[in-house]
Parts: structure tokens; sequence; C-alpha cells
């Protein structure tokens, strides 16, 4: 029967046990590996000059050369690769469903400390416990924190790349290598007959002792490890949905190289009547309606070009949309997701907006419960939709990066300092900054505000609140 894989890459890392797994493969009939075929130093193994007669120099001129000879060869071929390999290759690998993934993992100490060894001795193989060098690690903290940062990094683009194309990978521990039936179970894996009726013997495990006589400062080893969070549980959980650039949203100004990344924070006006501005004219004059093409023909065109964006605090933004959007029953308002909120969330929403017997009390308990329920919504614990208007701002801004990041992050309470950075920057007069003007509300913030207000503000938009740098509300935000 056919194999159904064409070739086969090793997905791994320096002193994760690559070299024996290699050798054990290399160990099945029909099958070969070809060593670090990608490594941008060498090709295939040091001192070797070519694989499957592709040059080091023809690899780098094209290195799907060399992938399609390794598809091409007798039976069933693959390599080792490295998160600093060739990146020219990883996308197309990752994607390609003919080829086979096996992800090689150790733990990361264990790994990290086996590096410094052989960087110490010199020695990254052995064969022979009489050849064997000694030598001991010394823990460097934020160099640690840094190899785990990148391995994290890599193995996150390997899942992803897996998880959207609907592929699966055989993931094998450092520890699995000396098992002959998780190699087999490798071997069936890879569609091939072959099994190992061992496991090869030639290659020695270095270091076998505990990591206290591997490591020359151990103790302030335990103690750097003991500061992380291996678990990651100061980490803000995120299940809002994913942002695109929303780069028809931009807005240009007239003439001067200067681009708006709208976040739709309530401050929009304002900001196109100071583009308008720039160039003496109206805001019926700026550039509008952009897509990608377009975009990064301005670019070209206006060299030393600035894109910038605006943001708010939490709260502000919040009572801005909840007005607007919600407590309203004007043009603009959302009236379906008002009796959305009314019926199914049982928010003590006025049915058709604010009577003459809507008071404080009553704002209040209404502005809290919709705080109440964004949780949930950006959460995605409920059926409406995240709309733009209430979207976090680190959510918004993520989204730029996938196409257009903004070259400056300007706070509402400093637009003026901010603005005026900008223009310095080009080499124009700052004009004035029109006043950002506030929805209309039979009620202010401030009239409102208090540590419930807040803490429900700050559970809804935790990320913001760290990402951003923000505080309490009341404190700095107020007079703004």
């Amino acid at each position: 029967m056919p194999s159904k894989f064409d070739l086969f890459v090793v997905l791994a890392e320096m002193r994760t046990g690559s070299n024996f797994l290699e050798a054990n493969l290399n160990a099945l009939d029909g099958v070969t590996c070809h060593g670090e075929a990608f490594n941008p130093f060498f090709i295939g193994y040091p001192n070797v000059d070519n694989v499957l007669g592709v040059s080091q120099q023809q690899r780098e001129v094209d290195p799907t050369v060399l992938i399609d000879r390794v598809r091409g060869a007798e039976g069933l071929n693959g390599f080792r690769y490295f998160h600093d390999h060739d990146p020219r290759v990883i996308d197309g690998l990752l994607a390609d469903p003919r080829c086979a993934k096996i992800v090689l993992t150790r733990n990361p100490v264990e790994s990290y400390v086996s590096w410094k060894i052989a960087q110490a001795t010199g020695q990254w193989k052995l064969t022979d416990a009489k050849n064997r060098r000694d030598g001991q690690a010394v823990f460097d903290g934020d160099e640690f924190i840094s190899h785990i940062e990148t391995l994290q990094a890599f193995q996150k683009q390997v899942l992803r790349a897996l998880q959207t194309t609907g592929q699966t990978a055989f993931y094998v521990a450092y520890e699995d290598l000396q098992d002959l039936d998780v190699m087999n179970g490798l071997a069936a894996f890879l569609g091939v007959e072959a099994r190992l009726p061992e496991l090869d013997k030639k290659l020695k495990k270095q270091n076998p002792e505990p990591l206290s006589e591997k490591v020359a400062n151990f103790e302030e080893m335990e103690g750097a490890l003991a500061r992380l969070d291996r678990f990651d549980l100061t980490r803000t959980p995120n299940f809002e949905p994913r942002r695109n650039a929303m780069v028809p949203n931009y807005i240009a100004a007239a003439e001067a190289p200067v681009m708006y990344l709208p976040l739709r924070a309530g401050v929009e006006d304002a900001i196109c009547g100071w583009l308008g501005a720039l160039d003496g004219v109206g805001a019926d004059a700026l550039q509008r309606d952009f897509t990608q093409k377009p975009l990064r023909k301005w670019k070209r065109v206006n060299r030393g070009h600035r894109a910038f964006t605006v943001v708010t605090h939490p709260l502000t933004r919040a009572h801005r949309v909840f007005c607007e959007r919600i407590l309203s029953s004007g043009p603009g308002s959302f009236g379906e997701i008002r009796e959305v909120l009314r019926k199914r969330y049982k928010l003590p929403l006025p049915k058709n907006g604010p009577g003459e017997s809507y008071d404080v009390a009553a704002h209040r308990a209404a502005f809290l419960a919709f705080l109440e329920w964004l949780k949930g919504n950006l959460a995605g614990q409920t059926s409406v939709r995240v709309d733009p208007g209430w979207a976090s701002q680190s959510q918004m801004i993520q989204g730029f990066a996938e196409f257009n990041l903004p070259d400056l992050i300007i706070r509402e309470e400093q637009l003026e300092m901010g603005l005026g950075q900008l223009c310095d920057q080009l080499g124009r007069k700052a004009p004035a900054v029109p006043e950002v003007h506030e929805p209309e509300c039979p009620v202010s913030l401030a009239d409102i505000y208090d540590a419930d207000i807040e803490n429900a503000c700050k559970e809804a938009y935790t990320r913001d609140y760290m990402m951003l740098g923000y505080g309490p509300w009341k404190k700095r935000y107020q007079a703004a």
C-alpha cells in the first residue's frame, strides 16, 4: 500500500534527541532522514557538501529545488528542521498534507542545560563513553527566558498551521525515544511497512546526571525558575473574536502624509476635523474607503508617512457607546440589540429611550448591567455580535498590525500633545484640536461613577487596562 506521505519533516530543536530519532528513522528500511537539510550554516551535516546532489549554494538560490529532490527520492525521505533554519520553506511544509510532521519535544530546562554543556565542552554527539568530556552548565536566567520564548513561538506557529489546515502530527517526547513501541508506532504513522527489532545503540546519552550535578549555579537556577509562571497563571484569557486590519475604515489627510486608524471610541469627528485643518480643507475632502492595493500605493507616494490611532479610557468609551447605541432610540442606535438586551438578558433599559422618569439611579443600574453583560459578550458567551464600538481596543490594534502598524498610539486625554508630536515629526504646524463632543445622555458618567462601576468595567476590559496601562477613571480621567 503506497504511503500517504511524499516526505517528512522532524520539527525539533537542538539537544532534544533529534540525532537519536534520526538514527532510528534511518534504521527503517525505505526511510532516509537527511540531517539538517536547511541549516543556514551547512547542508545536512557539517563537512558535507550536498544532499541528494543539491549543493548548499543551489539551496540558497532556490530552496524548493531541495524540497523537490527530497520528495522525489526513492523511498520516504525527510530531514530535521529547527526554528532558526531557512524560513522560506516552513510555511509550505506546514501547509502540505503530503508532508508528514514529526514534532519532537523535550523539557526546556533539560535541553537548555544540555545545550550549555555542549557549548562548554564542544561535544555534540557521543558514541562511546570513553570519549565523554565532562562539563557543567552555567544557568543564565535572561538567556533561558529568551530561549523558552523562542521555542514556544515556533511551537505555536506549528500548532496553528496544523489546526487551520486540518492536519495532525506525530508527537514524540524526549523520553519516548527509548520506547521501541513508540518508534514503531511512528513507522506506522509514516505508512511504511518496516519495523525496528531494536533501537539504535550507537548514540549514548551524554549527560545522565541529575540537574543538580550538571548546573554549576544550581541554586541560582532554582530561584530563577521559581519566579517563572510555568503554567501561565497570570495570563489574561482572551476569547474575544480576532479583528482584521479594517483597512476600509482608514482615513487619510487630503494632502498631508498622515493616516488615521479609527478605533470607534467617540473621537472620530474631532480627529477628522483636525485632519482637514492640516490642509485647510473640510472633513469631506479627506481620503477614505481604502482597500489594501490603494493603501499600498498611498504609502509609496507619501514618503515619510505617519499612521496613528487614538485610545480612550475603557470606561469613558463604554459609557459613550452605551449612551449613543444602546440607551438612545435615535438615529444610529442599535434598536434590535437593545431589545435583545432587555428581553433575553434582562437589562433594565427603557424600551423607547430615556423618558422623564429616567433618573441617575436608573442610569447607573442600566449602565452597570451593560458593563456586566459586556464581560460575557467579549468572552464569546452571548449570541450578540462583538461590535467595533465596544470591542477591546487592544484587540483592534492587534488587528491593525495584520497589515498596518500605527506609528503612534495617542491617548485621548493627551490628544493635543500627541497630535503636536505627530506634526513635529512631519515638520508641520499643528492646528488646534477640536473638542470631543460627548453623545447626548441625560446623566453624565461622573454622576454615576463609583467603585462598582469601575470594577465592572475592569472585569470586562481587563486586557485593555493591562495592555494600555489604564488605571481607575476617577483619579485621572474625569477632569480630562
